[in-house]
């Protein structure tokens, strides 16, 4: 529970003592400064009703009523002041009076507000001490020169009002200062705790990219060379009584590739153990904010990926051939054209064009075996594009190779973590294109 006074100021403390007092303590001396006010009222409120001709007791009671209005000092300020200045002509309310005014300048009233109010009981203590002095100087009391009323007169108003006010000033500006502070420190907090949230997403989001990487890069290593081995391996089954010597070719041509699928499997592992694969994104990704860490951190995975202990440069495209020869001595009858003015790339450009070609002839081993493929390189002013494209398969693949369907997504996310655009489809033909073009930096 919050209070808001007439003062306009809102009290953000939860309330624990009565009313409108934010603790007991405060309703306990703003009780105790109301009884002592009301009884020094009182006793002033004798000569008081002496000089106006008014029974004792009505002088005793007003002066009563009159003191007890600093019970409400925290919540009307300005009744309190008001009713000083009203007093004053009866010769009461001291304490009123500087209670008040110190009350009225700590609060959140707007300046022109308080200086008009502290200008009013300045004004009638002026007033009512001059014309005091005046008839004690006129009835003999005081013997003094034509300048001790005025100098008393203003000496009286000033140290009445003066030092409450600006204590009251300095109270109410500290309080202020210390409101801020806190509101400041509760905002840092809350910023803090924010960051640490996102911080906390960041750190997630980073380990799901590095498990979606390190999949990708086990695809990428394991499913091309395993789909010829087992390609290799129906051929071989099929000629192995016919024609013992292609038998004895292709089981040599399996060999070598679950060697080759072995070591790159080897050098990928030893990246994981080092760490230097495993933390690429969470460093990147705590170290950036997270609408930037994304792509960044994507291409820090193409980056990543087939680097190993001895093999840091990874696959390019000068490997293509190579990668070429490989499915055609699997039965594939593979196509290559080349256009554009041969140059190199940076090393993840070259290692995602190289990937790519591989995945496209990966699926075509598994979907279309047999079928003519055609691969098309292109080599332009800004960027480098691809296409693999096979016809409509003559017959169904007896290899049963299985696919997950996570190919073309791994391929989509590598050409498009650098910025490239990948379109994949059937053709009208009855076959399958995969097209991928690639900024050159």
């Amino acid at each position: 529970m919050t209070t808001t006074g007439e003062d306009g100021k809102g009290d953000i403390r939860a309330l624990t003592g009565p009313w409108w007092w934010a603790r007991w303590r405060s309703a306990v001396l703003d009780g105790c400064l109301a009884l002592v006010s009301a009884v020094e009222c009182a006793a002033e409120g004798i000569p008081f009703a002496r000089d106006a001709g008014i029974p004792l007791a009505v002088g005793v009671a007003f002066g009563m009523v009159a003191g007890s209005t600093l019970l409400v000092r925290r919540m009307w300020p300005i009744v309190v002041v008001l009713v000083s200045v009203a007093i004053s002509p009866a010769q009461m309310g001291f304490l009123l009076t500087v209670v008040g005014l110190y009350t009225l300048a700590a609060s959140e009233l707007p300046r022109r507000i308080i200086a008009s109010l502290a200008g009013m009981s300045l004004l009638g203590t002026l007033v009512v001490t001059f014309v005091r002095a005046q008839q004690d100087m006129t009835n003999g009391e005081l013997d003094m020169g034509d300048w001790f009323v005025p100098f008393i007169s203003i000496t009286a108003s000033v140290g009445v009002t003066a030092p409450p006010l600006l204590l009251g000033l300095y109270v109410g500006a500290r309080r202020r200062l210390m409101e801020s502070l806190r509101e400041r420190a509760d905002s840092l907090e809350r910023e803090l705790q924010l960051l640490a949230e996102r911080a906390e997403e960041r750190a997630e989001w980073a380990r799901n990219e590095e498990r979606t990487r390190i999949a990708r890069d086990m695809h990428d290593v394991v499913a091309h060379r395993v789909s010829l081995m087992v390609v290799h391996a129906a051929a071989l089954q099929a000629v192995a009584r016919k024609d013992p010597e292609k038998a004895v070719k292709n089981a040599a041509l399996v060999g070598d590739m679950g060697r080759q699928a072995l070591t790159e499997l080897r050098e990928m592992l030893g990246v994981l153990r080092s760490g230097d694969g495993a933390g690429v994104a969470r460093e990147r990704a705590e170290a950036v904010p997270l609408a930037a860490v994304r792509v960044a951190a994507a291409a820090a995975a193409s980056r990543a990926a087939d680097e190993g202990g001895g093999s840091a440069e990874g696959p390019c495209l000068s490997e293509l051939d190579e990668l070429i020869g490989q499915s055609a001595a699997a039965g594939m009858m593979v196509d290559l054209s080349v256009e554009g003015e041969v140059r190199s790339y940076a090393p993840e450009v070259e290692r995602t064009a190289y990937r790519v070609v591989q995945e496209a002839l990966t699926n075509v081993h598994k979907h279309a075996a047999g079928a003519k493929t055609y691969v098309r390189l292109a080599h332009r002013v800004s960027e480098i594009a691809m296409q693999v494209e096979n016809e409509a398969p003559s017959e169904v693949s007896s290899a049963r190779l299985p696919s997950g369907g996570n190919g073309l997504v791994g391929m989509k996310e590598r050409v498009s973590a650098l910025g490239g655009v990948f379109v994949s489809g059937p053709t009208d033909a009855g076959g399958f294109r995969v097209s991928a073009v690639i900024p050159a930096s």
